[in-house]
C-alpha cells in the first residue's frame, strides 16, 4: 500500500472514531403505551434509562408491561441504528462495514 492510501485510511479511521464518540454522547428516546414506558438509549445502542409510569404496573397483567418494555426498547434500538447508519454512511461512502452500523 502506498503512502497516500495509508494516509487516507488513517484519516478515515480518525473520522470514524470521532463519529463513534459523538454517537456515544447522543441520546435517543422511545416510548410505548402512549408514553407509559420510556427508554433512553445512546447512539451506540447502550440503554441509559427505563422509566415506567406507575399506572401501567398491574400485578395481574405483567405480560402487558413486559410487552410495553419490549416495544419501547426495540424502537429505541431501531432509532439508534438508523442514526448510526446515517452518521457513518457519509464517512464510509455507503459501504457496509461490519461493527460500525
Amino acid at each position: 500500500m502506498n503512502r497516500f492510501m495509508m494516509n487516507q485510511a488513517q484519516k478515515l479511521q480518525e473520522k470514524l472514531v470521532k463519529a463513534q464518540q459523538e454517537l456515544s454522547k447522543t441520546t435517543i428516546e422511545a416510548s410505548s403505551g402512549g408514553g407509559a414506558v420510556k427508554v433512553t438509549i445512546n447512539g451506540q445502542r447502550k440503554i441509559q434509562s427505563v422509566k415506567i409510569s406507575p399506572e401501567v404496573i398491574d400485578p395481574d397483567d405483567v405480560e402487558m408491561l413486559e410487552d410495553l418494555v419490549l416495544t419501547a426498547v426495540s424502537e429505541a434500538i431501531a432509532k439508534s441504528q438508523e442514526l448510526a447508519a446515517e452518521r457513518l454512511s457519509g464517512l464510509t461512502g455507503g459501504l457496509k462495514i461490519p461493527g460500525l452500523t
